[in-house]
């Protein structure tokens, strides 16, 4: 058997310990300056926890800001939870490290992208006809272009 190195799976692991580290930061030290994080992460992901009506919002992925207003900022070893603001409405949420498909500081122009997730698709859970889910409507949702963050 021929051994080779998983160098795409090593450097997501090194890329999430990153972001772990941050996080840990800011936990314990709160944002510094402009800093402040877009984070794109599977809703589907099995251990992913948040709010029904946030899941059927965003049946696939969502986008949470860290920014102004957040509180219980804790990280572990495998995610984090956090409480963030949904139109003035205090949502908890648990984000898996591995379930993250972006990470975006635009005050200093640094972003992560995934490629792949970690986590077996058939750990997702699949409609019983295997249709698409029906994303619901978005209401008062606004669109946010990373762009016109950019320097």
């Amino acid at each position: 058997m021929t051994r080779s190195i998983d160098y795409g799976n090593l450097m997501h692991d090194a890329m999430r310990g990153l972001i772990q580290t941050v996080l840990e930061d800011i936990a314990a030290n709160g944002l510094p300056g402009e800093h402040h994080f877009f984070i794109t992460f599977d809703t589907r992901h099995p251990d992913a926890e948040l709010a029904d009506w946030l899941r059927e919002r965003y049946p696939e992925e969502m986008t949470v800001v860290i920014q102004h207003w957040y509180e219980g900022l804790e990280v572990t070893d495998d995610g984090f939870s956090i409480t963030l603001n949904f139109g003035n409405a205090p949502e908890p949420l648990y984000v898996p490290f591995d379930a993250v498909s972006t990470f975006v500081d635009p005050s200093v122009e640094f972003g992560l992208r995934f490629e792949t997730q970690a986590y077996d698709e058939d750990e997702l859970e699949d409609d019983d006809e295997g249709e698409k889910a029906e994303a619901a409507p978005r209401g008062d949702a606004e669109v946010v272009s990373l762009d016109q963050f950019r320097k």
